[in-house]
């Protein structure tokens, strides 16, 4: 499998074409942003963490029926994915309150949530990654209706498998987004899974494990992100 040229370059990942038109390498960076991008970093070792952090998710949740565009790994830094064309919607799931929803009802941080609750947001760096609603998803041909239902059915299933494999290590999920595509007329999870995209904090102490650390300027990024993994068994040289 050869990396041919790149076609797309995110704020932490690369996506580059193969010589297989249905798979592209996906290679993660040491940068590391906030606010949009307003906020940059380099974090060394980060791009190695996040890539094998997301191979073990990914991998976990194959395990338990969930269709994820990750094939296998190629290195420290790459990973094999399927092709996808890519909804432009993210799917949130919150199981404690934290972060924007506290700002916009006002409410204090780490409320259990019962049930989680789930939001869509509209993938737009520009204009801030507005909500939306299945309405204006339909309205505007982002997703079908039977795309929307399976989003959230894979969301929900996720918050499922990974809640119990996080609390299992002494870890809350807090929340979390994912990002789905469709690959020959599935839908299935594209994207990531890692500290970057999602909060985790100690379940004793709810010490933060994850970006927060970085968006609040509180340190020890990527040793916050070498912790989860090691207590989840992700074996990181």
């Amino acid at each position: 499998m050869h990396t041919g040229t790149p076609i797309y370059s995110g704020k932490a990942k690369t996506l580059y074409t193969t010589d297989d038109p249905d798979k592209l390498i996906m290679g993660f960076r040491d940068d590391t942003s906030a606010f949009d991008g307003r906020k940059l970093a380099q974090l060394s070792r980060k791009g190695k963490i996040n890539n094998r952090f997301n191979a073990f998710i990914m991998a976990k949740l194959a395990e338990a029926g969930i269709p994820t565009h990750f094939e296998h790994l190629l290195s420290d830094t790459e990973s094999l994915v399927k092709k996808l064309h890519m909804i432009p919607i993210e799917c949130v799931v919150r199981n404690l309150t934290a972060g924007s929803v506290c700002r916009r009802l006002g409410v204090k941080e780490g409320i259990a949530l019962d049930p989680p609750t789930f939001e869509f947001f509209l993938k737009n760096d520009e204009l801030h990654d507005p909500m939306v609603n299945d309405y204006l998803i339909r309205s505007f041909n982002w997703a079908s209706d039977a795309d929307i239902a399976r989003m959230k059915e894979l969301t929900f299933r996720v918050n499922a498998v990974l809640k119990d494999l996080f609390f299992a290590a002494g870890i809350l999920l807090v929340d979390y987004k994912l990002e789905f595509g469709r690959y020959h007329n599935e839908v299935v999870l594209g994207d990531e899974f890692t500290p970057d995209g999602c909060r985790l904090w100690d379940a004793a102490t709810r010490e933060k494990l994850d970006k927060d650390r970085f968006r609040q300027d509180l340190g020890g990024v990527v040793e916050a992100y070498e912790e989860v993994a090691r207590r989840l068994g992700i074996g990181i040289q």
